[in-house]
Parts: structure tokens; C-alpha cells; sequence
């Protein structure tokens, strides 16, 4: 099945009607399907946050890299709980808010302070890191992240060239493991850099277990109607023609773990 999300998440059915048949019967699908896509509610604002990395700083091992991150954050605070985070229903980190750190568009790690730290082998590295609400919910605005690259050892090992001006999609949520009543509602969330979403231009396909969504407004969302088991969540950024944006992270696949 598969259901179209424009900005409200209206769906059209695969017949041509008039608009308020075509909602009746479009109501009707979404209640027996099982996987739903729905918009998040609004979350508390941070236009005027920032995060900047300060230094990044190589230390050589015998076969690796230790790598020591140095961010800068103005107007947000680190290791405190978002101020709706027990009223949203979904995993929390009770350490509160933090940076999630994405290396060439492996799972984040999340940090709580201005500080982090990895052992990476030899190569280039694609870094995003921007500021998450306790929630896992990351920051949007046009400061709240940094985008850079560097090389642990000889560039020569570089397996792709990245364009920091190209149009780029991260993936962030959902991740890991969830138990219990967390499965009931997944935050699915993504980083976008250089691009817009809008029903007529760019968007993002999720295909979630085989169920198809268009998104197109770069808002957080919640997968709902979920069972134990394994969920695998694929999104493609797409054009207007609907062929994915070429770049090296446009295309991902995930899974995560549901269990009772």
C-alpha cells in the first residue's frame, strides 16, 4: 500500500473522485492499515541555537586514530530534559539534551556534553553533528549543526570525494533497540543539508517494512502501529522527478529491534 504524506499527510486514493469521497475512502484505508506515518506535534523552538566545532585533534595509535571532538554551543543547554519530554510519549534519554555525532552516516552517538571522543581507523570522514532535544529530535535551523571532513592518515585511502555544497540527507532515528511500550510510537527523524522539501519539488521516501510514505516537509514524524519484531526503515531523497538526488548518504537502509 502506498500512502502519500504532502506537508498534512493527505492522502489520495488511487481513483479519481471529488475531494471529500476521495477523504472518506481514504479514512477508511489508513484505519486497517497496520504501519502508520503520522507528523509529530510542535516541540519547543530553538531558532536562535548553535553549535560550532571548535577543533578537531588526531592523536596516532598503532593502527587507529584517537579523535577528539571540541564543539562550541551557544543558547542551548547540554544534560538538561527537553521541558515536554514526559509528555511525548517516546524513548527519552533521561541524561537530558546532547549533540549527536554522525560519521559518514553510521548510527549517531549521542554526547552531553561539548566533548567527544572516537578511535577510527585510517580514512576520510564525513562529520554532521547537530543538537538533539532529550527526545532524540534534532534542531533545526541553519546553525544548530556543522558539516566537515577530515582525514585520519593518508588521504590516499579516500574511497569517495564529498561535497559539502551538494544536497545531502542524514539518517538519525529510530536506532538501536526498543522495548515495551516504546515500541508503540518511533520517532523517525533525518538531517537534511543544502536541500528543501515540497510537494513539488525534492522529497523524502520512507519505505517502512514494505509500506510505502512520501514526506515532503522536513518534520519530525512517528511510526505508529508497530509489533515485535525487526523494523527496517529505508529513505531516499528524491527530486521532483522522484529519482533519488545523487550523494553518498541519499540512499540508507536501517533496522531496529522491537521486542515485547
Amino acid at each position: 500500500m502506498k500512502n502519500i504524506l504532502l506537508g498534512t499527510l493527505i492522502l489520495f486514493s488511487v481513483t479519481l473522485c471529488k475531494s471529500k469521497k476521495t477523504s472518506k475512502k481514504t479514512e477508511k484505508a489508513v484505519s486497517t492499515s497496520q504501519i502508520q506515518l503520522v507528523k509529530a506535534p510542535s516541540s519547543p523552538n530553538y531558532f536562535d541555537s548553535e553549535l560550532n566545532l571548535s577543533d578537531i585533534d588526531l592523536t596516532p595509535k598503532d593502527t587507529s586514530y584517537l579523535v577528539n571532538f571540541s564543539f562550541d554551543v551557544k543558547n542551548y543547554e547540554l544534560g538538561v530534559l527537553t521541558r515536554d519530554a514526559n509528555d511525548r510519549g517516546i524513548a527519552n534519554s533521561e541524561k537530558g539534551q546532547h549533540i549527536h555525532l554522525i560519521l559518514n552516516n553510521e548510527p549517531y552517538s549521542a554526547h552531553y556534553d561539548p566533548i567527544a571522543q572516537k578511535i577510527l581507523s585510517r580514512g576520510q570522514y564525513v562529520v554532521l553533528a547537530f543538537l538533539s532535544r532529550s527526545y532524540h529530535e534534532s534542531v533545526k535551523n541553519e546553525n544548530s549543526f556543522i558539516l566537515t571532513t577530515f582525514n585520519a592518515g593518508s588521504s590516499k585511502n579516500s574511497t569517495y570525494k564529498f561535497d559539502k555544497k551538494g544536497q545531502h540527507m542524514f539518517y538519525s532515528r529510530p536506532k538501536g533497540t526498543y522495548k515495551g511500550s516504546d515500541i508503540s510510537k518511533l520517532l523517525l527523524d533525518f538531517f537534511l543539508v543544502n536541500v528543501t522539501l515540497d510537494p513539488k519539488g525534492n522529497k523524502v521516501r520512507a519505505t517502512i517494512n514494505g509500506e510505502i510514505f512520501i514526506i515532503d516537509e522536513w518534520v519530525p514524524y512517528y511510526i505508529q502501529g508497530l509489533k515485535p519484531g525487526i523494523l527496517t526503515v529505508k529513505l531516499e531523497l528524491l527530486n521532483a522527478d522522484g529519482v533519488v538526488i545523487e550523494g553518498p548518504f541519499n540512499d540508507v537502509t536501517r533496522s531496529v529491534m522491537l521486542s515485547e
